[in-house]
C-alpha cells in the first residue's frame, strides 16, 4: 500500500470539505454563521489541501 498516495487522497478529501464549508459559511447557509472575511480561511486552507493532495497523488508513481 503506498502511503504517499493515501495520503494525498486524505488531504484531497479535507481539501474539498474545507471549500465546502467556506462556500457555505460565505453564503450563509446550514446555519454556518462565518463573515465574508472570516469564510476565506477555510475555503483558502481547503484550497490548499486540495490542490496539495492533487498534486501528492499524481506525481507519485506506482511501483509493484
Amino acid at each position: 500500500m503506498n502511503q504517499k498516495r493515501t495520503f494525498g487522497s486524505l488531504l484531497t478529501i479535507l481539501g474539498i470539505i474545507g471549500i465546502i464549508y467556506g462556500a457555505l459559511g460565505f453564503l450563509h447557509v446550514a446555519g454556518i454563521n462565518l463573515s465574508k472575511i472570516n469564510s476565506l480561511v477555510p475555503f483558502g486552507v481547503g484550497l490548499i489541501f486540495f490542490f496539495a493532495g492533487i498534486n501528492l497523488v499524481k506525481t507519485t508513481s506506482d511501483r509493484a
